[in-house]
């Protein structure tokens, strides 16, 4: 954590003091009132200390108890670094400060805060207890609130940076391991073969040996974290693409060291990566902690394929904007909502999911069951974002029913080539997509009558620089259209 630059001589500090004053003038005393003067203080060295203030933060505690949180500052990968509780002028705050822990509030760094006093938490304990007339003390307070690291977030820049430089090493140490096994390894060349042609089959019949390694190293590096942040260690075998990529990697480790001892050298990342994840408890926190780690490798491992297929997020705003546009347009114009029983809903390009689990959250408790099993679709076309899809809203549906289920409704297909305007004619007839349960879903969906389709696609018409040798794939009936 930076330093911070504060002196009691600061503009900062001097509006804090002048907005109270005028605040004790007109006889405002009330939290909605005060709260804006260490509001804007924190706000300011917020953005000093390269973080964000989030205020009227919603979170759930482990019991599922909904909490709303004055403050909560968190860091560019929504890790959380501290809280802060805004009280009246008249609260006592230690009874203020108790009742909030009860309740489940996080105080590994919590400031309970009234214009006179103020409580600094530290690991659930009182750090500080200052009078806020003093600016030393008010300098002192945010000091020693910005400065608290929890260990394992510092864990987790460090390993956040190692992992980006030795995922490209241990890619080519997997990669060479590949080459050695085709050579050497008759059942697993066999095995290898197998899979590349379901893999042009199913999903681009241009698909090269070369991609379909990339494939198998990105399961390999990364299936462990799958089954660690979501405490899902049945994952590999639950999720039907997972498992027939599991059969190909079993052969290809079968005369090698175990699995874990290759992947040693990612120890730290993989261990920082569990303690952090360990502290989440908010499931919207571990989607987002989850979509971090997926942009972190895929800046480490293959840059390409980040450019291609457009591995950046739709803000979280935009896609709670979109979703009450969409419900408001249903409601005006047809008389219906998402939650009603026919509406068929699609994202055709699902990335990691962060549509259907924001739809899932608009749907009514009651009609959510039968909606997940009939009436929401998705397709995905890259394995990670398969992957991470299935997991995030398999897990937002537990947490909003108490059940784990199986999401039957995602593809791992190329919407463009599938669906729509089909511009593949090698996608005509009998075809199988990857497996017999991904082909009976695709089957499926094409005959749903979609009422709504929403969602982001990582597409753009051309390569800017033919220099790059980068281009997307083409599909010639999306491209004049574009």
């Amino acid at each position: 954590m930076p330093t911070l630059n504060i002196k009691s001589t600061h503009k900062p500090i001097r509006n804090y003091y002048t907005e109270l004053a005028e605040y004790a003038k007109v006889g405002a005393e009330h939290e909605g009132a005060v709260r804006t003067a260490f509001q804007n203080l924190l706000q300011h060295y917020c953005r000093q200390a390269d973080l964000i203030l989030v205020c009227e933060k919603t979170r759930y505690t482990p019991q599922k108890r909904r909490i709303q949180i004055d403050g909560e500052v968190v860091d560019a990968f929504d890790l959380p670094h501290g809280h802060w509780e805004a009280k009246d002028t008249h609260d006592d705050l230690p009874t203020e400060a108790r009742q909030k822990s009860e309740a489940g509030y996080p105080f590994k760094n919590m400031i309970v805060q009234s214009p006179t006093r103020a409580l600094l938490y530290q690991n659930g304990y009182l750090r500080l207890d200052v009078d806020l007339t003093d600016p030393s003390n008010l300098i002192n307070l945010l000091n020693t609130f910005f400065a608290y690291r929890e260990e394992n977030i510092v864990d987790w820049y460090a390993a956040v940076e190692e992992f980006k430089e030795k995922v490209p090493v241990l890619g080519s140490g997997v990669a060479k391991r590949i080459e050695i096994e085709m050579q050497d390894n008759p059942q697993f060349r066999q095995a290898f073969q197998s899979f590349h042609q379901q893999c042009r089959a199913s999903i681009d019949p241009n698909l090269t040996e070369a991609q379909v390694e990339e494939m198998l190293i990105q399961h390999l590096l990364t299936e462990r974290i799958f089954r660690t942040v979501f405490d899902n260690p049945d994952f590999t075998n639950r999720n039907i693409i997972a498992q027939e990529i599991e059969k190909v990697i079993q052969i290809l480790t079968l005369r090698s060291p175990s699995r874990s001892e290759f992947l040693r050298p990612l120890d730290p990342f993989y261990v920082a990566i569990e303690k952090t994840a360990a502290t989440i408890t908010d499931f919207s926190q571990k989607q987002a902690f989850l979509n971090t780690v997926y942009e972190q490798f895929f800046q480490g491992f293959s840059v390409d394929i980040a450019d291609t297929h457009g591995i950046v997020y739709t803000p979280q705003p935009i896609v709670d904007f979109m979703v009450k546009s969409v419900e408001h347009v249903l409601m005006t114009e047809f008389g219906r909502s998402l939650s009603n029983m026919g509406v068929h809903i699609i994202d055709p390009f699902v990335g990691t999911g962060n549509f259907i689990v924001r739809l899932m959250q608009e749907i009514r408790g009651r009609r959510l069951p039968q909606k997940y099993r009939e009436e929401l679709h998705c397709n995905e076309v890259m394995l990670l974002p398969y992957y991470i899809s299935s997991l995030n809203i398999e897990h937002a549906y537990y947490e909003k029913t108490g059940n784990y289920e199986p999401f039957p409704h995602i593809c791992f297909v190329d919407t463009f080539d599938t669906f729509g305007l089909m511009d593949a004619p090698h996608q005509t007839g009998e075809f199988t997509y990857f497996t017999p349960e991904n082909t009976l879903r695709v089957e499926e969906q094409k005959e749903v009558p979609m009422f709504v389709v929403i969602g982001n696609p990582p597409y753009n018409a051309r390569q800017t620089n033919e220099y790059d040798n980068n281009k997307n794939k083409p599909h010639a009936g999306v491209d004049a259209h574009v």
